[in-house]
């Protein structure tokens, strides 16, 4: 206890330090000029504008997106005046965002004609990502003033988002919920594949998601894995359009979406595995608490339970959970990023033995958890 005491104040004592220097004038000046630490001082310099500068290059992005220029130079090279056209620009305007985007990485030019950049390229594939982009609009407005938020303003993600504030997520009518269904549909696919790659469900006989929304999981879990049984659970209005989903996708033999409130109604017993897409980090503490030991009670012995969403503390990605969402959950009006030894420890309060983190190929998309009733 004391050597770590020690090493608190070693550390605080040279952070003390460090900040002295930072801030003098005259020792940035020093660093700038000197040759050892030049290039450490210019990509501390580039870093910090970047902080400045971000929030226009994501809506350098969002425009993009808005006007659908990734499609549009999804073809061959095309010059200026066409894509001023095909995005309704002025020639001065088209210029002005495309210069930008190529600097952004998002778009190439090639002589005088422009194409897609990797980045714009990696984002025209992953329409979830673009969905995502798009829904940003929301959250921009929200973040024009941040201390407001801080200080309890009402965002409008909290209308977007209605069960996060609803003293009766249940009975929050179908038109409430079309929105959001819709962009987590088309941004599934970003957990699904980390899942899947992650995750053999060959174990199981049946799966139920709880939070399930629309099914897009469950579909392409229920692709993947054609013996294995299908329930999704979320509120009435969600699991209506869950189960035209399941119609559509040829699984209606084996997959049935059930409407409830997952904190006060019964959760359906009857699945040796329950998993948790994207739900935990929506709720305050309190109710995910409560959730979880809700699906510890319905699972039998040695059923499993199977957690999928950004967590914080991500290898190369903690200011995804600690910033992103911080600020995002705080403008939806509730929950909070947690790290994945957060949740191990919620999960074993619950009552699951044996919980464990386990690798996917992009924690920055999603971390996943697994444990056993």
């Amino acid at each position: 206890m004391d050597e770590m005491h020690d090493m608190r104040g070693w550390r605080a004592r040279w952070l003390r330090l460090r900040n002295r220097l930072l801030t003098d004038p005259a020792f940035q000046r020093w660093a700038a000029r000197f040759p050892l630490t030049r290039p450490i001082a210019r990509g501390r310099a580039r870093a910090t504008f970047d902080l400045v500068a971000g929030f226009v290059y994501s809506q350098v992005l969002f425009a993009c997106a808005e006007l659908d220029l990734f499609a549009v130079l999804a073809g061959e090279p095309l010059g200026l005046g066409e894509i001023a056209s095909r995005t309704g620009l002025d020639v001065a305007a088209a210029e002005r965002l495309l210069k930008a985007a190529v600097s952004l990485g998002l778009v190439d030019r090639v002589g005088d004609r422009f194409t897609l950049g990797a980045r714009g390229a990696a984002l025209l594939g992953n329409p979830g990502a673009l969905a995502m982009v798009r829904h940003h609009g929301l959250l921009y407005a929200d973040l024009a003033d941040p201390v407001g938020l801080l200080r309890g303003r009402r965002g409008a993600l909290a209308d977007y988002w209605p069960y996060a504030r609803s003293d009766a997520p249940g009975s929050v009518r179908a038109q409430a919920v079309d929105a959001y269904s819709a962009l987590m549909a088309a941004s599934q696919p970003m957990i699904v594949g980390q899942v899947l790659g992650a995750y053999d469900f060959g174990r199981h006989r049946r799966l139920m998601d709880v939070g399930g929304g629309t099914g897009a999981f469950l579909i392409a879990v229920g692709a993947a894995y054609a013996a294995l049984e299908l329930v999704a659970f979320d509120l009435p209005a969600v699991a209506g359009v869950a189960r035209a989903r399941f119609a559509e996708a040829g699984l209606g033999a084996r997959a049935t979406a059930i409407g409830g409130d997952m904190f006060v109604d019964p959760l359906p017993a009857g699945a040796d595995a329950v998993s948790l897409v994207r739900v935990l980090h929506d709720h305050d503490d309190s109710a995910a608490q409560s959730l979880l030991g809700r699906i510890r009670a319905i699972l039998p012995a040695n059923g499993t339970l199977l957690i999928a969403e950004p967590m914080a503390g991500a290898a190369g990605a903690a200011a995804v959970g600690d910033a992103y969402f911080g600020m995002y959950l705080l403008a939806m009006g509730s929950g909070r990023a947690r790290t994945a030894a957060e949740i191990l420890r919620m999960c074993r309060t619950a009552g699951f033995v044996g919980a464990r983190a386990v690798s996917t190929a992009m924690p920055l998309s999603a971390g996943m958890i697994v444990a056993k009733g």
